[in-house]
């Protein structure tokens, strides 16, 4: 479910940076000086850092294994990836 959640969040600042842009394309009102189509794309590209580290901070990780650690061979492999 958290996988999902960070998914979605991940992937809201390219939606709105696409999807948003016919709704947004205007000249007026002016904001902080910049046409709002403008102010839209930047503040935007100024979130979606937030929204990246949050859905880092939502993704699914093992409580036993460090952040570097490689995954848990398969049963049936050896250490080095032969079959034995």
């Amino acid at each position: 479910m958290r996988a999902r959640l960070s998914l979605l969040t991940a992937f809201v600042p390219a939606l709105a940076l696409v999807a948003g842009l016919p709704f947004v394309n205007r000249l007026e009102p002016i904001v902080l000086g910049l046409p709002f189509l403008l102010f839209w794309i930047l503040a935007w590209v100024l979130a979606t850092p937030l929204f990246l580290a949050a859905a880092y901070v939502l993704t699914d990780r093992a409580p036993d294994r460090a952040p570097g650690d490689a995954p848990d061979q398969p049963a049936d492999r050896a250490p080095g990836g032969a079959r034995p």
